[in-house]
């Protein structure tokens, strides 16, 4: 379900999961497991990118229903261990956002340097509300600090997916470019970034993604039960069931 590709210095991580890059529990400890060895190896940057036309299409739901509250818990707190693994990577790492990136897949994006997207018909967000989460404080700041307070505000409240153009326009992504350029662009960019030298860049960098790394020092302090309880909430649970009833027809 990942790709390992080297460009000399630098590691690109693609998920492949098919049909969507969804994300569940052996997609993401995969995700986990490939960063940590990247730093191991000495690699210089990481590039996380999906399949085209799609990034990841968040959450795996049809998997997420199969399991009980116990099992919710499992696979929230790994979630966020992801997130917490980008956000302490001493490295910079770029997401190549290959199409759509709806939910988990944006979130994931948040939390790296820079991102670039696909131009085109995709679709990116934070569409908790949507589908009946409540969005914690943890990742609302990490959204925050890539489009501002007010900007964050409105599009957690009404969960909206935007466009690239839009995604663009505010701040949700750094750079828009066709489809099949997404990881070369990513790659440039990391290529300059990396011929800066490296202890002032790490410094620098460090410093500025301090509140990140503060806000995911410690997995288990994050309020994990509360995104349990708002998953089995009645609304939450018919809304979900119904967004796979809709997949499955879609797939019919």
């Amino acid at each position: 379900m990942l790709n390992l590709i080297k460009h000399d210095a630098v590691t690109e991580i693609q998920m492949t999961r098919p049909p969507v890059n969804a994300l569940n529990l052996d997609l993401l400890r995969s995700l986990q497991q490939a960063l940590a060895e990247a730093v191991g190896d000495g690699t210089r940057g990481v590039v996380l990118s999906g399949t085209q036309g799609m990034f990841s299409a968040g959450v795996d739901v049809p998997e997420l229903l199969t399991r009980d509250r116990s099992g919710v818990h499992e696979f929230w707190r790994e979630f966020f261990v992801t997130c917490a693994a980008l956000a302490h990577l001493p490295i910079p790492v770029v997401a190549a956002i290959t199409g759509h990136s709806p939910a988990g897949g944006a979130v994931l994006s948040l939390f790296c340097d820079y991102r670039v997207m696909a131009q085109g018909p995709y679709r990116i967000g934070l569409n908790e509300v949507q589908v009946g989460l409540i969005a914690p404080d943890c990742i609302q700041m990490a959204l925050r600090r890539v489009v501002g307070a007010y900007r964050a505000e409105r599009l957690l409240v009404s969960g909206a997916l935007i466009d690239s153009e839009q995604a663009l326009a505010f701040g949700f992504v750094d750079e828009l470019t066709s489809v099949d350029e997404v990881s070369t662009r990513a790659l440039h960019w990391l290529s300059e970034t990396l011929a800066l030298p490296a202890h002032a860049m790490l410094g620098t960098r460090r410093i500025a993604r301090a509140d990140l790394m503060t806000a995911f020092a410690d997995v288990d302090a994050l309020p994990i039960d509360t995104f349990v309880d708002a998953t089995f909430h009645p609304q939450t649970q018919a809304t979900l069931q119904a967004l796979v009833e809709r997949l499955k027809n879609k797939a019919k």
